[in-house]
C-alpha cells in the first residue's frame, strides 16, 4: 500500500510537469536592428516616489487631510466627465434649443435626484477640490461648463453663490503649480497605491 502511495504521488508529479510544459501562446511586438529581433512591449506608467517626509506633524495632518478629500471627491470629478460626454452628444443630436433645455432639465433633476445629498454633505475644501478636479478632467472650468450648458445668467449667479463660500468656479486647474499635491494624490489613486 505504501508502494502503491509512492508510485501515485510520482504519476502525478509527472503528469503536473508535463501539464505545466504546455502553454498557451501569445503575440508580442518585435522589430529587427541589425539583424537582431528586439521584443516591443508597453509597460504601464508608474509613479516612484520618496516616502513622504513631513516637517510638522500639522503638515501631515493637512496632507491625509487632502488625501482623503481628494479621494472623495475624484470619483465625482470623473463622473462629470463622463456625463458630460453623454450630454454633449445627446445635445449635439437635436437643435431645436426648446428641446436642449428641455433634455438639460431633465438631465438636471435626475443628478440631483440621484447625487444631491452627498453633494449636499460636502465641505467647501471638498468643493474647492471638486472644482478643479472637474476641470482637469473636461478641460473646461466649472463656469464655463454652466455657461455652454445653462447660459451666462445662470452662471453669473452660481459664480456669485459661489463667491458666498469663498469658492470660484473660474478657477482652474494646474497640475505643475499650485495644484501639484493634489495631481500626485490623482495619479496614486490611480495607480492603485491609495
Amino acid at each position: 500500500m505504501k508502494y502503491l502511495a509512492i508510485i501515485l504521488l510520482l504519476f502525478a508529479i509527472v503528469l503536473n510537469e508535463a501539464h505545466a510544459q504546455i502553454t498557451q501562446g501569445f503575440t508580442v511586438k518585435a522589430i529587427v536592428v541589425d539583424g537582431d529581433t528586439i521584443l516591443m512591449e508597453n509597460l504601464p506608467q508608474i509613479i516612484i516616489k520618496d516616502r513622504r517626509t513631513f516637517k510638522s506633524k500639522r503638515h501631515a495632518v493637512r496632507y491625509n487631510r487632502l488625501v482623503r478629500n481628494v479621494k472623495k471627491v475624484y470619483p465625482y470629478s470623473q463622473l462629470a466627465a463622463s456625463l458630460l460626454r453623454k450630454y454633449n452628444d445627446t445635445l449635439m443630436a437635436t437643435t431645436d434649443k426648446r428641446e436642449q433645455r428641455k433634455i438639460m432639465k431633465q438631465a438636471e433633476k435626475e443628478l440631483w435626484d440621484r447625487y444631491g445629498d452627498e453633494l449636499k454633505k460636502m465641505t467647501v475644501s471638498q468643493g474647492l477640490i471638486l472644482i478643479k478636479l472637474i476641470d482637469r478632467e473636461t478641460g473646461s472650468t466649472s463656469y464655463e461648463l454652466v455657461q455652454e450648458l445653462r447660459g451666462r445668467f445662470t452662471a453669473f449667479i452660481f459664480q456669485g453663490l459661489a463667491r458666498l463660500f469663498h469658492l470660484n468656479l473660474k478657477a482652474s486647474y494646474n497640475d505643475d503649480g499650485e495644484d501639484q499635491r493634489i495631481e500626485d494624490i490623482v495619479l496614486l489613486i490611480e495607480q492603485g497605491d491609495i
